[in-house]
């Protein structure tokens, strides 16, 4: 959901509206709070939700145990993410990759103390996490707060932050929509595969193939969040010809990197399954995989960059029905007939969701280039000209 700020955000710095952004970020703030409300609600109640869909009760009530300490993470999760955004769309990345690192650096150990030192187990761990994103809440609220560099969009809490959560939503909510329907069809995957037989070699394999494709996510990501920035501060600036040069210039840094990577994991094929599993039968059975992550990684590495620009367009209700149509209608569908129907297993489940991929790409990539950016740059700026009636001394 913070994706929206990427937009809203993003344009008003490129306009050069910096009193409004202060706003943005707080009407985010107040929305992202409110959702882990519920979020924290439902991760009370997650055992009987598992035991529902047949889990173990020693596993359902171990996940209750770990969501329940992890709530503060949630709360914590939710300001820091604005407050990522906040710095981002003003291409300040210094203050984020050094809370980044030295949180990590001070992640480990208080990990380790809290799980075997303390002896908290999986709790501790719940609990490091909540630590680690408050530090950095911290860290970034300071650096805000004291930083010449931040004066000019300053975050001050006012009572004028309320008349921008609607807007704020009408963005939010496409956008978390976009990104989980994306997430939710991998992560259901290794459900389903508890379902083929043998199930236990399948849902490793499948493990694996999702954990080694969300490490490598992370390198596309930034160059969607680049994209992103690079596109919302162009067309709030007015310069729709700057702007279709950042989506040049986003689709072939994407483009390089999925040749990249993908080669690399060809080279290294034999030896990916040896890094989460010393059992032969699942180290082989994920080198013949190796091709079909090959174009997965290929696939994500273009779709971030084409969400990005998507996010930094203001065209998230676009994205999110492309990835309901493209993972849902036409990838889960394939999934099944070849897993289940054609007896693939494994490779027939993630060659569907591909295939799903593969769609969301064409249809992102036809988007960008039927969009006319002089129209958005105009629509950006009318936008950002509507003022909400504001309080004169709204400042809490």
């Amino acid at each position: 959901m913070a994706g929206a700020l990427e937009t809203l955000c993003g344009q008003t710095y490129g306009a050069e509206e910096f009193s409004k952004i202060g706003n943005y970020i707080c009407s985010a703030m107040i929305t992202l709070i409110l959702v882990c409300f519920p979020i924290s609600l439902m991760w009370i109640f997650i055992d009987k939700l598992l035991l529902l869909f047949g889990q173990d009760i020693e596993i359902a009530q171990a996940a209750r145990e770990y969501c329940i300490c992890l709530i503060p993470a949630l709360f914590g999760h939710a300001v820091l993410q604005s407050l990522i955004r906040y710095f981002q769309i003003q291409s300040m990345i210094f203050p984020m990759v050094f809370s980044s690192i030295v949180i990590l650096c001070l992640h480990v150990p208080i990990c380790w103390c809290l799980v075997f030192k303390f002896g908290l187990g999986h709790v501790g761990a719940a609990f490091a996490i909540g630590i680690a994103y408050w530090l950095n809440v911290i860290w970034l609220g300071i650096y805000m707060k004291y930083s010449p560099a931040c004066e000019k969009t300053k975050i001050v809490f006012s009572y004028n932050s309320l008349l921008y959560i609607a807007e704020f939503c009408q963005f939010a909510i496409p956008s978390g929509l976009m990104f989980c329907l994306e997430w939710w069809s991998f992560e259901i995957l290794t459900i389903v595969a508890g379902l083929l037989p043998n199930s236990q070699l399948e849902t490793s394999v499948l493990s694996v193939c999702l954990s080694t494709t969300t490490l490598h996510y992370f390198i596309p990501h930034a160059i969607g969040a680049s994209a992103s920035t690079r596109v919302s501060n162009e067309l709030g600036a007015g310069n729709p010809r700057a702007a279709k040069g950042a989506v040049r210039v986003a689709v072939i840094i994407g483009i390089a990197e999925a040749v990249i990577v993908s080669t690399l994991f060809l080279c290294f094929r034999n030896i990916i399954g040896n890094a989460y599993s010393n059992d032969k039968e699942v180290v082989d059975y994920v080198t013949d995989m190796v091709p079909f992550l090959c174009v997965s990684v290929s696939a994500d590495s273009i779709i971030c960059a084409l969400s990005g620009i998507a996010r930094g367009g203001g065209f998230q209700t676009i994205g999110a029905y492309v990835n309901l149509g493209a993972y849902y209608l036409v990838g889960a569908p394939i999934a099944y007939f070849l897993g289940f129907g054609l007896k693939l297993n494994a490779k027939g489940l993630w060659m569907g969701t591909l295939t799903g991929s593969i769609l969301n790409v064409i249809i992102l990539a036809v988007v960008t280039m039927l969009t006319d950016w002089q129209k958005e740059a105009t629509k950006a700026r009318e936008r950002i000209a509507e003022k909400p009636i504001e309080a004169h001394d709204g400042s809490i």
